[in-house]
This record gives structure tokens, C-alpha cells and sequence, in this order.
């Protein structure tokens, strides 16, 4: 028996809905019985008797499994061509497709392959307003149970690609400088929006500054999360601090495929100088993911805390590769160390040593503001991100004395 009560008819697998399972006794409507995990995020969804999914969190009202999963993952990962709906959305957890396989040994057990049946019985196809759907999908369920990678925010290379850098993969971090009062005489960038850049154009200044866009203005979710140590934030803000020119330096930490987590752990600032502009903007390219961009001396943030703005670039959509990625606002947390490391210690005296007597080394005894010093500046910047260990109090102030003989 066929959807709507045609007897000798055969069904494809897409053939069959959520109405056919619900007449046959295979599914209940209830409240709250259909769900969907997809890169970390959680739907659920009311199943009614006329086969219709109404998403509990905004009460919009789907025909469909493929409807509701598509418009769910676009929220997450706008690039989403296809929801893969049977694949993707449980009933009282297990997979719909799972009911249908189950529905198809009951009453067409001997039913002829689905090539056929589609020459055969065309109309049978995609009945009762279902969508096509792509070949059946199972990343997200792979994600959720930690056995296959997601995407992960971070850039990735290939294999003969990795030997170029001394850190391999990892995300980016660089500070652009805004003037420093008069001290800095290079004519600030401005930012352009996203919507003025259309599709790629190799006369385009790779250097180009674009405005970030949040997901709450598009109406998405961020699809993972991020969250930063206190250790990593000293150390990449200290080093953006040294110098007028703009700083570059790479971040690595974990990625959990389970809890959509990445925890940025380890600073490794770049040491180039005034005339490595070149290189250095080579490497700001690579990455697909900054986190974070300090401006320490930007004339628009008054105080003496840094402005760390992180943010994420999000691949294009699939049908149009040849746009440019959205640079996307990134909500982080931020860990608060119990003690300074070693390694930041380290890394903390060889900038210092690296940029001693460079003509863009920043003159640390010089008024920053009308009471305070620019040493005074990077005290009060660094002090939210120091940690909660003072033992190491007096190591700090002793590079901060190098620092005011350097300059």
C-alpha cells in the first residue's frame, strides 16, 4: 500500500515520509521526540500528526525531515547545501532512516532495486512535498561521537606545505598599530565592509582590512567555541607593545571534536623587523583563523587595556568558491592561569632582546599619555592577564627594567 491508500504501488526510500511512518504504527506524535546534534549545537523539534516538525525554540512549523535539518545547519554553517534529514534527525533517538529501513522489510520486502523502481513508478517519488536529498550523510553523528574531525577553525595545509613554517599549523595572531598619539607617522588602513568585495581579484590588496561581521547579525550560531589562556594573552599583548610596527606570531593549543572546543594554550610570537615587511605579510595570509588582533596603541581605545577583537573567516558558500571568506566576530573565554610558565617567560626576554635598539622599538620612558609612560601603559595593560601567582613579580619587573634601558 502507497502513501495516500494506492494499493499495488511501490514506494522508494524517498518515497516514504514521516505521514506513511505515522499511519503505519512506526512513529507517535509528541512533543519534544525528534532532535538533531550537528557541530556541537542541539535541536529539537515536536512531531505532529499530519507529519510536520515544529522546532520548539522559534515554533516554525517544517514538512519535512531534509526542511527542518537543512534550515537548522545553514543557522551553524551557512556553506550547508543539504539538511541529509534522515540521516541527521532522531526520534526518541534513533535515526529516521532507520524507521524507514524498518518500514520497507515490513512491507516490500521483496521490492525491486531503487534504480528500477524509479523507471518504473516515477510518481512514487519525493511524495507528499519531501525534498531531495543529497546521498545520505553521517558526518555530524561522526562528530558528535568523536570518530571522524570536523572542520576545524583553523587553516589547514597540505602535507608538503607544512616544512615552511616553523610552527606548522596553528592559528595567527598580529597586532595593527594605530598611532600612538605622534609617534606613529604611517597613515592608518581603514577597514571596508564585506558586501564592497566581491569575488576574488588578484589586483586586490592582499593587505586589506575588512570590517567583522557577528553571527547574531545574521542571524547564526557560532559552530564551535573558543577559549584562551591568561598566559597566551600576556605574552602576544607584550610583544605587540614593543614595537611601532605591526607584530605577527602564531597561537596552538586543542581542538575536542567532541565538545566543539578550542583551547588556544601556547604563544609563538614571529621576531621580524621593519625590513621583513614582506615576509611577514606573507605569513599573515596563510591562516584562516586570527585570534587574537590586539591594538595596543589604536587612537580609539583610550585606555590602557589592549582591544583584542579575535575573529574567525568563514569559508565561502559551496556554490560560489570564488568568493572572499566573512570575517566573523569570534566569542571567546578567557582561562586565568595560576602561574606564569617558564616558556612565556622565555619568549618575553627574547623579544626584548630581539627588538633592543631597532628604530621602531617603542621609547618606553616617553609620555603615552599626559600622567602615564608607555611603560606605564603596558603594566596596566598586562595586569587583568597576569596571573594569580605573584611569585613571579619580580622576574616581570626585571624585564621591564631591560626594557626601559633598551629604549
Amino acid at each position: 500500500k502507497a502513501a495516500g491508500g494506492t494499493r499495488g504501488a511501490v514506494l522508494t526510500r524517498r518515497g516514504i515520509t514521516l505521514r506513511v511512518l505515522l499511519r503505519d504504527g512506526l512513529l507517535e506524535p509528541a512533543r519534544g521526540v525528534l532532535s538533531i546534534y550537528y557541530l556541537g549545537k542541539k535541536f529539537v523539534g515536536d512531531l505532529g500528526t499530519d507529519g510536520t516538525i515544529t522546532w520548539q525554540e522559534t515554533g516554525q512549523v517544517f514538512n519535512s525531515p531534509s526542511a527542518w535539518a537543512t534550515h537548522c545547519k545553514r543557522l551553524v554553517n551557512p556553506a550547508k547545501k543539504s539538511g541529509c534529514g534522515w540521516a541527521s534527525v532522531r526520534y526518541k533517538g534513533q535515526k529516521l532512516d532507520q524507521y524507514k529501513a524498518a518500514w520497507l522489510r515490513k512491507h516490500q520486502p521483496n521490492a525491486p532495486p531503487a534504480e528500477e523502481v524509479a523507471l518504473c513508478c516515477p510518481q512514487s517519488l519525493a511524495s507528499e512535498g519531501e525534498e531531495e536529498e543529497m546521498p545520505e550523510e553521517e558526518e555530524e553523528e561522526a562528530m558528535r561521537e568523536g570518530r571522524a574531525p570536523v572542520p576545524e577553525p583553523a587553516a589547514t595545509k597540505k602535507p608538503e606545505e607544512k616544512s615552511k613554517k616553523q610552527h606548522g599549523d596553528g592559528a595567527l595572531y598580529f597586532a595593527d598599530h594605530g598611532p600612538p598619539g605622534k609617534r606613529l607617522e604611517s597613515k592608518p588602513r581603514v577597514p571596508v565592509r564585506y558586501c564592497t568585495l566581491g569575488t576574488r581579484d588578484s589586483a586586490r590588496n592582499p593587505q586589506t582590512l575588512v570590517e567583522v561581521t557577528s553571527f547574531a547579525a545574521i542571524n547564526k550560531f557560532q559552530p564551535f567555541n573558543v577559549a584562551i589562556s591568561s598566559n597566551v594573552l600576556l605574552l602576544l599583548d607584550f610583544h605587540s607593545h614593543l614595537t611601532q610596527s605591526e607584530v605577527v606570531g602564531y597561537l596552538g593549543g586543542r581542538w575536542d571534536t567532541n565538545t566543539q572546543l578550542l583551547t588556544v594554550l601556547r604563544a609563538f610570537p614571529c621576531r621580524t623587523r621593519l625590513g621583513d615587511a614582506d615576509a611577514a605579510g606573507a605569513v599573515e595570509e596563510e591562516p584562516h583563523l586570527s585570534l587574537p588582533f590586539p591594538g595596543p596603541y589604536y587612537h580609539g581605545n583610550p585606555g590602557v587595556e589592549s582591544k583584542i577583537a579575535p575573529f574567525w573567516v568563514m569559508p565561502p558558500p559551496e556554490q560560489r568558491p570564488n568568493d572572499y571568506g566573512i570575517p566573523m566576530d569570534v566569542e571567546v573565554a578567557y582561562i586565568q592561569d595560576g602561574f606564569l610558565t617558564n616558556d612565556v617567560l622565555q619568549e618575553m626576554t627574547l623579544l626584548v632582546e630581539f627588538y633592543k635598539g631597532a628604530p621602531d622599538l617603542v621609547k618606553f620612558q616617553e609620555l603615552w599619555s599626559q600622567d602615564q609612560t608607555y611603560l606605564d601603559k603596558l603594566k596596566g595593560s598586562l595586569a587583568s592577564r597576569t596571573p594569580k601567582d605573584q611569585s613571579f613579580t619580580h622576574i616581570l619587573e626585571q624585564i621591564y627594567s631591560l626594557l626601559k634601558l633598551s629604549s
